[in-house]
C-alpha cells in the first residue's frame, strides 16, 4: 500500500518510519530541506521538497496511486487544504488531517475529513492521567473523548450486574474476561470477583466510574 505523509516534523517522521516498518511504500513531502535530509537517510521511500498541497509535489509523491494520505504540518490550513485535495480531487481512500484548533474539527468532519487535534488529545490525556490514575486504560479513541477502560472486579463489586456498571451516554460495558476467556455479556450478567470488565467510557464518565467502583 502507498502512503503519503505531508509534513516532516516529529510526528510526520515517526509516522513515516512506522508505516515503512509495517511494509508500506512511503513518501514524505515538506517544504524545508533541512528536516527532509535526516529522514532521507533512514527512510527507503521518497522525500519530496515542496508544499503539501502543490500538484507537482503530490504527483512526485505518487498521489495517483495513493491509498493513505496524512497531513501533519504545523499549519491547520495547509493540512486541511491538502487533505481536501487528496480526498476530493485525487480520490485517496483514507485521508486524515492534524489540526491545532479543536474548534475547527467539526467543520472538517462535515467535509468528510477525519481530524486529530493534538491540543484536545493532550488535555484529555493529562486530565485522565492525573484525575483517574487507578483506572487502567487500554486505549483512547478520537482525541481522547472516549477511553477503553479495563476494570478488575474485586469482592466488593462481585454480584453486580453488567447493566449496573453502565451509565447512559457515558459508560458502556463492552466485554468481560473470565478465566482467560472473553465474551460479550448480556445486561443481566452478574460479574464475579476476578473478572476483568472492559468498558467504553467518556471523559465525563471517568469520574462516575471511579466513584462507582471506588477505583
Amino acid at each position: 500500500m502507498k502512503v503519503i505523509i505531508g509534513g516532516c516534523g516529529r510526528v510526520g517522521s515517526m509516522l513515516a518510519l512506522r508505516f515503512e516498518a509495517e511494509g508500506y511504500d512511503v513518501a514524505v513531502i515538506d517544504r524545508d530541506p533541512a528536516v527532509l535530509l535526516p529522514l532521507s537517510k533512514q527512510l527507503k521511500g521518497r522525500t519530496i521538497r515542496g508544499l503539501i498541497f502543490d500538484r507537482d509535489a503530490l504527483d512526485q509523491a505518487g498521489i495517483a496511486e495513493c491509498d493513505v494520505f496524512v497531513a501533519v504540518t504545523s499549519g491547520d490550513n495547509s493540512n486541511v487544504v491538502a487533505a481536501t485535495l487528496a480526498k476530493n480531487i485525487f480520490g485517496v481512500p483514507q485521508v486524515m488531517a492534524r489540526i491545532y484548533d479543536p474548534r475547527r474539527a467539526e467543520i472538517y468532519r462535515r467535509l468528510g475529513i477525519p481530524t486529530v487535534s493534538s491540543v484536545t488529545w493532550a488535555v484529555n490525556e493529562i486530565l485522565s492521567l492525573l484525575m483517574h490514575p487507578t483506572l487502567t486504560r487500554d486505549a483512547t479513541l478520537g482525541n481522547g473523548e472516549v477511553s477503553l477502560v479495563r476494570l478488575a472486579v474485586d469482592a466488593d463489586m462481585a454480584g453486580m450486574t453488567v447493566a449496573g456498571l453502565g451509565r447512559a451516554g457515558r459508560i458502556r460495558p463492552v466485554a468481560v474476561v473470565r478465566d482467560g476467556r472473553a465474551f460479550l455479556p448480556q445486561a443481566e450478567e452478574l460479574i464475579a470477583a476476578g473478572d476483568l470488565v472492559e468498558l467504553a467510557v467518556s471523559t465525563e464518565g471517568l469520574g462516575e466510574l471511579r466513584d462507582l467502583t471506588k477505583a
